[in-house]
């Protein structure tokens, strides 16, 4: 039974790519607005099909342009955030060559960032910022990697100063809005209705050298799935900022909504 059901939302799921796909490659080759639109109503099928029901606390950042700083705890994270509003993400540049995911991530015109190369921050900060000048919402997972959703790991400064070069760009000062950042915590709580135990976490949590595909295959083989998404107070950039103050300040929230 276990089974046919994943086997059920594997085929549901790829049928939806398929079907979608050709719409977001003409829209962004011609840089149309549903391109920002389509993988929101992709992903909110895929939440759908994958029984996972999210629990939001606090308010998502709209159409403000903000730098939005998430734990991050699984491939899940993609579909739960990326199924509440349009937005992108920052990743590492090897998906951008995984099978399927490194084609979805572009068709969600994600950020990659190579941090084999010294310059890669500073390259990747200047695509950000521009990004952000021009309205968008981007996701980054500050931890660099994913955890086992139980505890944080440290918090990386290096890309949060993009937001602040975002809103001091001289040659947008006239019609750039105001950037923000806005903290993001992802709990998943409950698995068929029960909560979930430490010994559930792996179950839910990718982490260090888990392969990815038996991973994503027992997931779909099992029931429903509880997840709640505290989005924290703004942050408005001013003169005074300090990437690395904002960092532990962004990284305490998160720890403290987690650990209550």
């Amino acid at each position: 039974m276990n089974t046919l059901r994943g086997s059920l939302k594997l085929i549901a799921i790829f049928l939806v790519i398929i079907i979608a796909a050709p719409f977001q490659i003409i829209c962004r080759f011609f840089k149309l607005k549903p391109a920002s639109i389509i993988p929101t109503i992709v992903h909110r099928i895929a939440r759908y099909i994958l029984d996972i029901r999210i629990h939001t606390v606090g308010d998502a950042p709209g159409s403000t342009p903000t730098l939005i700083i998430s734990n991050h705890v699984s491939w899940l994270d993609i579909v739960v955030i990326s199924s509440l509003q349009p937005l992108s993400f920052i990743a590492k540049s090897e998906i951008a060559n995984w099978p399927i995911f490194g084609f979805l991530a572009k068709m969600q015109n994600s950020i990659f960032i190579d941090r084999q190369r010294k310059r890669a921050t500073a390259e990747t900060n200047s695509e950000i910022a521009d990004r952000l000048s021009n309205g968008d919402a981007i996701v980054l997972f500050a931890e660099g990697t994913t955890g086992d959703g139980v505890r944080l790991l440290p918090f990386r400064s290096s890309l949060i100063g993009a937001a602040h070069a975002a809103m001091l760009d001289d040659t947008k000062k006239q019609t750039a809005p105001r950037v923000q950042i806005k903290p993001l915590a992802i709990s998943y709580q409950k698995r068929n209705g029960l909560p979930l135990t430490r010994r559930d976490r792996p179950k839910i949590a990718w982490y260090g050298d888990m392969d990815l595909a038996p991973h994503l295959w027992a997931f779909l083989c099992e029931g429903s799935l509880d997840v709640t998404v505290f989005w924290g107070d703004a942050i408005p950039l001013g003169s005074d900022f300090d990437r690395k103050a904002i960092t532990s300040d962004v990284e305490r929230t998160i720890q403290q909504v987690l650990g209550a």
